[in-house]
């Protein structure tokens, strides 16, 4: 390895227009992926997270929380396609209830709040080079939502891919699109410096951020953390969620040793000889939700300083060039974690809130259950949960990982799950209308196509009706 792999990423960089912050914060990571740096956060240097501040102990009056929400900012990372659903654009422009998107929910969300507080909140979208003209063609139905002096999207800034075996920067004449991927989410701090956003809402006098997911629909504006988050006087904060089984690949907050600081432990900063440690809900009780707060002066203030590289820990992601082509290139993509800014800040701080404000859909299976009955939409945008408890869903790759292939199946919508714990669907089932699903259920692989009669009741003792 050399400086021509560098020099060479470097240069390609700035032909195509980057900002010379995010050039500098890559060959801070360029270097550190010569030196082989491997970001792993070894168990005997950490103690669990096991105490945060919970939401439900939090009295913030209703001036004080009025007062933080109108200094407040709302930021979504929106740079994702959905191509796990087998998808071409903006993961959130997939409808979730009613025929309403994640997009027209998160609309919803923010001007119930404005409405509620007479405020302007500004609703902001980090989109990708891939998501940002859909996004935005979406978003020109609402006349009302820009905030003046605002956009309402910036861009995450890109980066070569680079070649596994040498680290200079791939070449793919079949789709030069492909040479290029995203910095991960942990690019949201020098985007928002590089995109000017940061500056225009200072300016304006704005003063808190609170960051998540567009596919995360729980995590909508929240006077009451942003009270709390104010008068924390802290500089950042994380929601997290205590765990359960289903949560043990998620990241975990855990405590430093040698300094007492928060850090951000996942998956692929954990040894392979530790995941044990890293997988037990007990051992660490609070998952990260990547909804995250932060104090817009400090980040100023801190960029300044460290002349725009936070330093967040390195994640090393290896993959193929072309990802649907196995045969295709290795390439290294450079990665950061936003929810990793938490060790950067001195002070940074956690609270622990309730899983209605953790609802992503990274699936299929997820997706069934919000379009479900388990769940009703309010006027405020929320999502309420109507079920005793939230069913869990299994939905065989084969037949319904891709969006098309899914809805097919659910002609009628989805079944209802509002007293349903478990559904496990193996093979291909077509569900008819007015499907009830009782506590657990298991439907086995037949072999052939096969559908469930509209109107049946699928419960733990009976076995469906097949045509």
């Amino acid at each position: 390895m050399s400086e021509t792999g560098l020099k060479l990423a470097q240069d390609k960089m700035a032909a195509a227009g980057i900002a010379q912050q995010a050039i500098d914060v890559f060959t801070y990571y360029y270097r550190q992926l010569e030196e082989g740096v491997s970001g792993f956060i070894p168990e005997d240097t950490i103690e669990p997270l096991v105490d945060p501040p919970m939401l439900s102990d939090v009295a913030v009056s209703e001036a004080d929380a009025a007062a933080a929400l109108e200094r407040a900012v709302i930021i979504k990372l929106n740079g994702g396609l959905g191509t796990s659903m087998g998808m071409d654009k903006a993961k959130s422009l997939l409808p979730v209830r009613k025929g309403k998107t994640f997009l027209d929910i998160i609309v919803d969300q923010v001007r119930h709040a404005r409405a509620a507080y007479r405020i302007p909140l500004p609703l902001l979208f980090m989109n990708s080079f891939r998501t940002h003209d859909d996004t935005l063609a979406a978003l020109a139905a609402y006349s009302d939502l820009v905030v003046a002096g605002l956009d309402l999207g910036f861009m995450q800034n890109q980066e070569p891919k680079l070649r596994a075996d040498d680290l200079t920067p791939v070449e793919w004449p079949t789709d030069p699109s492909l040479e290029w991927c995203p910095p991960g989410h942990g690019d949201l701090y020098t985007a928002f410096e590089t995109s000017g956003i940061l500056d225009r809402l200072l300016s304006l006098g704005y003063r808190y951020a609170s960051v998540s997911n567009s596919d995360n629909l729980g995590a909508g504006p929240n006077a009451t953390i942003a009270g709390w988050f104010a008068a924390s006087g802290a500089p950042y904060a994380a929601e997290v969620c205590r765990r359960t089984a289903a949560d043990r690949k998620g990241g975990h907050l855990a405590i430093r040793k040698s300094d007492r600081q928060l850090i951000l432990r996942d998956t692929a900063q954990t040894p392979k000889s530790e995941m044990h440690f890293f997988t037990d809900e007990f051992r660490h009780p609070f998952f990260h939700t990547n909804n995250l707060w932060f104090d817009l002066e400090v980040l100023e203030r801190t960029l300044r300083e460290r002349k725009s590289v936070l330093g967040l820990p390195l994640i090393k992601n290896e993959k193929t060039v072309d990802p649907s082509n196995s045969a295709s290139p290795k390439v290294i993509q450079i990665e950061t974690a936003m929810g990793a800014a938490v060790e950067v800040f001195e002070g940074a701080t956690a609270i622990g809130v309730g899983r209605d404000r953790f609802l992503p859909v990274k699936t299929t299976s997820d997706l069934l259950v919000l379009r479900s009955d388990a769940y009703e939409l309010e006027a405020s945008g929320q999502l309420a949960k109507v079920a005793d408890q939230t069913p869990v869903v299994d939905l065989d790759d084969r037949y319904y990982k891709i969006i098309a292939d899914f809805d097919q199946r659910f002609p009628s919508g989805a079944p209802s799950l509002q007293n349903a714990r478990y559904l496990d669907v193996t093979g291909d089932w077509t569900f008819e209308p007015d499907v009830r699903v009782i506590g657990d259920v298991t439907l086995g692989d037949p072999g052939i196509p096969q559908s469930i009669p509209a109107g049946s009741m699928l419960t733990s003792e009976t076995n469906p009706a097949v045509t």
